[in-house]
């Protein structure tokens, strides 16, 4: 633990101040929310664990408004509302506070820390209301080409993905300020892979588009995926096999051998339980999700079965949170290889 009259940043100056246990744990967000089982653009810059305390802390390097306030109050009542959890103390470290908000605070419960001045503070994780996500399909097409190439100028990326040189930049500006990709010498590359899969998760998460679970009268999971695809395609019916099947099949890593996952067309839902359902729960489940924008049109396929693109399977490997973290990650490292 550092001197807190000579800080190094701002983690090792609020963990003194708060006291902490030097193996008091920075708890991975993506596993906290994925407990929580919420979808909202809150999140702290740190979460620490000291026995059975959360202590959910918000940096900020600007002036506190009330909506930091407010967005804070938030977060604690959804946690609280949640049963059998750690007791939650909210704590906000600035540099500057004004009167106002520094009292309301105080009546909230919301322990203030003053940083010194002089020492660093996280930069470009503070909430910011933005129409440019990651998990956009222009940012992704760009995230993605950048995967593949490593290390590459704007111009490149714009070029290469067919997109604008104006919106190129706009796109890799606002990675730089989630501090997803950094810039050097007119190069630009992946910064954090972790922040990157943290912040797809929170944008567009799986669960989100998971419309049904139909069991499948099968043996296995990979016959099941083939005979389905062979099933699908005679009926010329529009799907895909995606997460954990695709993400599979590309890498060689362990699978699931309990379920499928594949994108159908809402409307052919029912024709597909109709045919193909099962009413024998001790067999393979069918996770169904509705696209939300074409996943069809650059399958590929593998060992017969119909999946889709590496780009899109690695959307929604991140798109399922910590529970496929360590495929995810096979998935990026092998990217640039698929």
């Amino acid at each position: 633990m550092q001197n807190s009259e000579n800080p190094e940043n701002a983690e090792d100056f609020i963990r003194n101040q708060l006291g902490l246990l030097p193996d008091a744990k920075n708890v991975d967000l993506v596993s906290l929310y994925d407990s929580l089982d919420i979808d909202l653009p809150i999140r702290p810059d740190f979460v620490f664990k000291d026995g059975g305390q959360l202590f959910f802390v918000e940096v900020k390097s600007t002036r506190v408004t009330l909506d930091t306030i407010a967005r804070m109050t938030l977060l604690r009542e959804i946690w609280q509302k949640k049963l059998n959890q750690p007791t939650v103390h909210l704590v906000l470290a600035t540099k500057t506070l004004n009167s106002r908000e520094e009292l309301l605070a105080g009546n909230l419960d919301i322990r203030v820390i003053k940083l010194p001045w002089s020492i660093s503070t996280p930069t470009g994780k503070e909430y910011k209301s933005t129409n440019l996500r990651i998990s956009s399909q222009k940012s992704w097409s760009i995230v993605t080409r950048l995967l593949k190439e490593k290390n590459t100028s704007i111009r490149q990326l714009a070029l290469k993905e067919g997109v604008s040189y104006a919106w190129t930049h706009k796109i890799i500006k606002n990675l730089q300020e989630q501090n997803v990709v950094k810039k050097e010498g007119g190069y630009v590359t992946i910064a954090d892979v972790k922040n990157l899969l943290n912040g797809v998760a929170w944008e567009r998460p799986m669960k989100n588009l998971e419309i049904e679970k139909i069991f499948v009268n099968f043996s296995g999971s990979h016959l099941a995926a083939q005979e389905i695809s062979r099933t699908l395609t005679e009926q010329k019916i529009k799907f895909a096999f995606t997460s954990y099947t695709s993400g599979g099949l590309y890498t060689s890593y362990a699978v699931r051998e309990d379920a499928v996952y594949l994108y159908l067309e809402k409307e052919t839902i029912g024709q597909f339980k109709e045919n193909l359902g099962s009413q024998n729960e001790n067999t393979i489940r069918a996770v169904i999700y509705s696209p939300d924008r074409d996943v069809f049109s650059d399958t590929q396929k593998k060992e017969s079965i119909v999946i889709t693109s590496p780009a899109q399977t690695l959307l929604d490997l991140a798109g399922l949170g910590y529970s496929a973290m360590d495929l995810t990650k096979v998935m990026v490292d092998m990217y640039a290889r698929l």
